[in-house]
């Protein structure tokens, strides 16, 4: 073992050295700095070309696909209108309640009649109607490619980097395909809400059928049970938990796509006006909007999770049955109640418009006091920010520090202090703590200096690549490496780096900030219960709506991308930070304190051990939210691939936005298996898992 930690640290040494080396010669090579443009692969190209034989040829077939699709959405939105809030209002709680009581169903109509009052009520239908229609499809497809994947070794090979790529690329990336193949309209949206949100049941439906005990698969095979009757009778209904999940989360995604459906279905539904109300720049009545979705998106996460649940509870046969017929009459006799009840009070069937309630006007002029008495502290938040946290992060020390931006020129002796103070630094946490610690700080210092936007290419491919190999073993490098290469033969390197740069800075600062709030959380129920309806409000919120309120009080710009991120990636950071700490062994804890560990000393010297691998993995989740809003916040002010990505649906360049869309994707996937890899590693050492 500790030969290969030397290996490790003289390798990571000549890599630094190798660092140095090209960034010495960069002035004097050309292609360090800029990859050439004549041997650019034109890959958009390529796909506009394929596209084009598509339309051209098969126009015809999805033209017939988009008028079938049609006519299930236009059904259930007929019913939904034309039935009595009162009555679907009913249906919608007493599902609530046969799953999760009567907290949850005053919850449900709570929220039932926000949509009533605020006059939400039809939209809220109309966006239910492609909901109801999108997780069905998105279920049956998710499961029959789980199904095929648990069965075949080969096909989980083909299906799970497929559904890398479909998490990870921005939906605004594909959405250009869609509509140059379906055209405008609600079927759009419903293909993009199906091809986003089916991959979570995918996955579950995987861990659900290989997470049935053995000994339930014995039983079943003594029984005298067939291949078919095993797999229906006995393996689905023993993994029915995981199912449930996978259909909560496939119903979640489903929602999260509401907005970006709206913008090309053009629909009158809830995510249509929650746009029309950010182009207005209401911001009142956007939220307000925005809050409709997250209602929806609360409710029926806790009806699946509650489902789920009791699906684990044993019950015989007989009660199942009792009960679905005693639910079914309460169903049928309580909406015939409400619906002829309806027809005698109108009030019951349609809300009149001028009993209708918003406070959208007085958000509106909150927000504008804020921003007219408070003008001066938001400039300095802000100028702050920019100068001594992203402007040098960005740009280098070298090239940051000038008589524009800070009055004064980086002089020679001021470079030489800097590298022999780093060079101190380092060599002392080598000495007290790890030389792995020193190494970052010395790479830390090299990428600060210079700037990561100018660094050579090759290096950072290097750095990159090692540092995956290292984690995460020699297919993760190699991985790595033809994943970074893409970005430069493909011209896109620059672009790659800004997003790189500010999804950085987000993520960093979100997870500070939320493994703090989480271990506080841990700490302190009455913090946690505060917590988790804001977490829930932030990550069920429409994305676009997160940016409305930083977009008005800080203007546009990086700064205000940079803080809709923070808002929107903080929440995994908190949720995994507190999970990990209150799931830990009693056992070592009890320990801990037989030995006298004081409060400060539990936290750090045990807790936060014990629990990295957990919240590691918050921070994988962080590092996913943080990319899927960075292509929201492209629209304020970044330049990164996410405004590639937008440019190419702009211009209808389906090659160029795709590439951008593919890029980001291979940012992700490289983070999200360099965590992973790390927490098992720390997992393996510290002999826990992770559930």
């Amino acid at each position: 073992m500790e030969g290969r930690l030397d290996r490790g640290v003289y390798q990571w040494f000549a890599i630094i050295l190798i660092t140095l080396g090209l960034i010495v010669a960069q002035p004097h090579i050309d292609w360090l700095t800029v990859y050439p443009k004549y041997l650019i692969v034109p890959f958009a190209d390529w796909l506009n070309a394929i596209m084009d034989w598509l339309v051209t040829h098969l126009g015809w077939l999805f033209m017939g696909v988009s008028w079938l699709l049609e006519w299930p959405i236009k059904g259930v939105r007929v019913i939904l209108q034309a039935l009595p809030w009162s009555v679907t209002g009913f249906l919608i709680c007493l599902v609530a309640f046969i799953a999760s009581g009567w907290k949850l169903t005053l919850f449900t109509l709570a929220s039932c009649l926000y949509m009533v009052i605020i006059g939400y009520w039809s939209e809220s239908m109309n966006t239910l109607s492609l909901v109801a229609i999108s997780v069905p499809m998105a279920i049956l497809l998710g499961f029959g490619l789980g199904v095929w994947a648990f069965n075949s070794r080969q096909a989980e090979r083909v299906i799970l980097p497929m559904l890398d790529i479909l998490q990870t690329v921005p939906a605004f990336a594909y959405l250009l395909l869609i509509l140059m193949l379906f055209g405008f309209g609600t079927v759009v949206g419903l293909i993009a809400s199906v091809l986003y949100s089916f991959p979570p049941m995918v996955r579950n439906t995987i861990v659900g059928l290989r997470r049935v005990p053995a000994e339930v698969i014995e039983s079943g095979l003594m029984s005298g049970a067939t291949g078919r009757q095993l797999f229906w009778q006995v393996r689905v209904p023993s993994s029915k938990r995981q199912l449930l999940l996978g259909f909560n989360q496939a119903t979640m995604a489903s929602l999260s796509m509401v907005i970006i459906a709206s913008i090309i279905g053009g629909t009158a539904d809830i995510g249509w006006e929650v746009l029309s109300q950010i182009r207005k720049a209401q911001f009142g009545e956007s939220l307000l909007a925005g809050l409709v979705i997250a209602l929806m998106a609360m409710v029926i996460d806790r009806v699946t999770s509650g489902l789920a649940s009791q699906s684990g509870e044993y019950k015989n046969r007989k009660s199942r049955q009792d009960l679905r017929k005693r639910s079914l009459m309460i169903a049928v006799g309580g909406g015939l109640a409400f619906y002829v009840l309806a027809k005698l009070v109108p009030i019951l069937e349609v809300w009149p418009r001028d009993m209708e309630f918003s406070p959208a006007r007085s958000m509106n002029e909150s927000l504008t006091y804020l921003i007219v008495n408070f003008r001066k502290e938001i400039e300095m938040i802000k100028t702050l920010a920019f100068f001594f946290v992203m402007l040098p992060t960005k740009i280098g020390l070298q090239g940051s520090i000038s008589p524009f931006t800070w009055g004064f020129e980086l002089q020679i002796w001021h470079s030489l202090v800097y590298a022999t103070g780093m060079t101190v630094i380092g060599a002392l946490c080598a000495y007290r703590y790890n030389t792995y610690v020193a190494i970052f700080l010395l790479l830390f210092a090299i990428f600060f200096y210079f700037g990561l936007t100018k660094m050579p290419w090759p290096a950072l491919v290097l750095i990159y690549s090692f540092a995956a190999w290292r984690v995460g073993g020699l297919r993760l490098g190699i991985g790595t490496f033809f994943g970074l290469c893409f970005f430069v033969v493909t011209g896109i390197w620059p672009e790659a780096m800004l997003s790189v740069y500010l999804c950085s800075i987000a993520v960093i600062i979100s997870f500070i900030l939320g493994a703090g709030l989480g271990i506080w959380a841990a700490g302190n129920d009455t913090v946690s219960a505060i917590l988790r309806p804001i977490n829930d409000t932030l990550q069920t919120m429409p994305l676009f709506v997160i940016l409305i309120p930083f977009v008005m009080i800080f203007k546009i710009g990086e700064f205000t991308a940079l803080l809709a991120i923070i808002a929107y990636a903080i929440v995994p950071a908190i949720r995994y930070t507190e999970h990990g700490l209150r799931n830990l062994s009693e056992g070592v804890i009890e320990a801990a304190e037989m030995m006298g560990c004081t409060k400060r000393q539990m936290l750090w010297a045990v807790k936060i051990p014990l629990a990295l691998p957990v919240m590691m993995l918050g921070l994988n989740q962080t590092i996913m939210y943080g990319i899927a809003m960075l292509v929201i916040a492209a629209l304020v002010g970044t330049n990164g691939l996410e405004q590639v990505v937008y440019i190419g649906l702009s211009d209808g360049n389906f090659g160029v936005g795709l590439i951008a869309g593919m890029a980001l994707a291979i940012i992700a996937m490289i983070a999200d298996r360099m965590t992973q890899a790390w927490s098992r590693n720390r997992q393996r050492d510290l002999d826990i898992s992770v559930t």
